[in-house]
């Protein structure tokens, strides 16, 4: 790998109007198979869920969840940020292990730079590029698009365990006309965003 490692930021979920916003951290090895990578929304679900495991397989990676609670409480675009640092913290956690097991040298912070879609900067201890569809550019974006993609997704399936009445395995909380006519029908679920229109 070069001396700098690129670890791209991205989140999924800030349109829904239920359940929380995620965000993936993402530094790919050399030997990354890149064409398994795309902007998470231009991939089918089953390449999405192919690519997601070979990430986790073979990059360091975190992900990060903020809750329908806080974003509520703190707005989409801040929880969107938080889920940003806290998918980013994670990959620091992992970072030493991950290097042991791929027979790497240790990755210093200093020699990190970040890449996140968007153009606000999350709170995190390296330097930070923001830039407009970065998740249909940088691979590292779009793994990270990726697996916070698929990981909300599934937290969203396991929530249609709960809620079945509400669809939230077909839409995954976004604002489908179906998704909106329940709520008034039958009122908001105890993971619906209350400070969203409907």
């Amino acid at each position: 790998m070069n001396n700098i490692y690129i670890c791209g930021l991205d989140e999924a979920g800030r349109g829904p109007l239920a359940g929380p916003v995620s965000a993936g951290a993402v530094i790919l090895p050399e030997d990354f198979p890149l064409e398994l990578l795309n902007d998470s929304k231009k991939l089918t679900e089953k390449k999405r869920e192919k690519a997601d495991g070979i990430i986790k397989e073979k990059a360091l990676w975190g992900i990060g969840f903020v809750s329908h609670e806080e974003i509520d409480r703190i707005n989409i675009l801040e929880a969107s940020l938080k889920a940003m640092k806290l998918a980013w913290e994670m990959l620091i956690l992992k970072k030493d292990d991950w290097c042991r097991e791929h027979n790497l040298p240790p990755i210093d912070i200093s020699s990190m730079q970040a890449i996140a879609d968007g153009i606000y900067v999350p709170d995190i201890k390296c330097p930070v590029k923001c830039e407009v569809k970065a998740d249909g550019k940088y691979p590292a974006v779009m793994a990270a698009s990726i697996i916070a993609k698929v990981g909300r997704d599934r937290l969203m399936m396991e929530y249609d365990k709960e809620y079945p009445e509400y669809g939230y395995a077909k839409h995954k909380g976004y604002p489908t006309p179906a998704h909106k006519e329940i709520c008034r029908k039958i009122g908001p679920s105890p993971i619906q965003r209350l400070t969203f229109k409907y």
